[in-house]
């Protein structure tokens, strides 16, 4: 529970109204009621302002004059309810120690306020820093490290040579550092190429649900700091992802590929492997990249959806396009490719 001027001065906003309103929670513009602040950051939402019950929004200063009641002047709506909203999510952080049905290794170094729940096990020669939470269920292979305040939630495996940075965060069912997909073919089999290096993931990330990240197959699998991981995501082995840069669900990077610095990767994308990406690239959800993207934009691929009767017609003609260029060409006088 906080009043408006405590939140405002906490977060350097301006308060516009009263401030004596006790907050209690956080809301949607449309559900908020007298005792929730809400925000506006995306304009189509904007009509919504003058019938919310919220007890404040916040806001850009160029929509304070079409808001009723108080509002939160914020040089960025969204990041400043981010961190408004996490006053109302305290995490109880669990109390230092192992759990006694925890297996650790006998080499393994735990700091004393770290905390490890029940059923989790500890390999061999591996670190876990101050304030580090491992949660019910977790596997911490050989030579693993664990960085200070560092979290994983529950059923998370680290297989084996994977190093977390600092406040990282890895949500449950994530799977590092299992082997890359190294195969050779010869005499008309596959042959495993051993992968013998590690998983680095630098200060601040965050992996979430069900998503892996391979170890290398001489060095290491790397995330930079704050880079952030959605659910479902799949990294290949060699891969490495720049500072600030954020990936959304299902999408995949195959491996060797090297993706810059504040970059967006949208849900469903896939990126085929020993490629480079330059900083501050997004990709459009669905695409598929098949070559370098060496410039910072935009870049998207694939067909929206349509009528399957229309897509099907577009479709075939799809199919028609190079005899369609070589008439084309031919009516005017060039001479078509062969």
């Amino acid at each position: 529970m906080h009043t408006l001027t405590e939140i405002a001065r906490r977060f350097a906003l301006e308060l516009r109204g009263s401030g004596d309103g006790v907050v209690r929670g956080v809301a949607t513009l449309a559900a908020a009621g007298p005792d929730h602040i809400a925000f506006l950051a995306n304009p189509a939402y904007r009509r919504q302002l003058a019938a919310t019950g919220a007890a404040a929004v916040v806001l850009a200063a160029r929509d304070a004059d079409e808001a009723r009641g108080t509002v939160l002047i914020s040089a960025n709506p969204y990041a400043d309810f981010a961190r408004i909203a996490a006053l109302f999510e305290p995490h109880r952080a669990p109390a230092p120690g192992v759990h006694p049905g925890t297996v650790v290794a006998d080499d393994a170094e735990i700091d004393a306020s770290a905390s490890i729940g029940p059923h989790c096990c500890i390999g061999a020669r591996v670190r876990i820093g101050a304030g580090a939470e491992i949660g019910p269920g977790c596997i911490i292979g050989d030579d693993c490290e664990v960085g200070p305040a560092t979290r994983l939630v529950a059923r998370v495996t680290l297989v084996t040579r994977v190093r977390l940075g600092a406040r990282v965060l890895v949500h449950p069912g994530a799977v590092l550092g299992a082997d890359g997909f190294g195969l050779a073919f010869d005499g008309g089999a596959w042959l495993k190429v051993p992968q013998l290096g590690g998983v680095l993931v630098g200060d601040d990330c965050e992996i979430g649900a069900n998503s892996t990240i391979d170890r290398g197959a001489i060095e290491d699998t790397v995330l930079e700091e704050d880079v952030r991981l959605d659910n479902q995501i799949q990294i290949g082995h060699n891969v490495r992802i720049g500072a600030h840069t954020a990936i959304a669900g299902c999408a995949a990077i195959a491996g060797s590929t090297r993706v810059g610095r504040h970059c967006l990767i949208g849900g469903g994308a896939g990126i085929i492997g020993h490629l480079e990406i330059a900083d501050r690239v997004t990709v459009g959800a669905m695409s598929l990249v098949t070559h370098d993207l060496r410039e910072p934009g935009e870049y998207v691929s694939g067909t929206p959806i349509q009528p399957k009767r229309e897509w099907r017609r577009n479709a075939a003609r799809f199919g028609q396009l190079d005899l369609l260029a070589r008439r084309v060409r031919k009516l005017l006088g060039e001479v078509p490719d062969e």
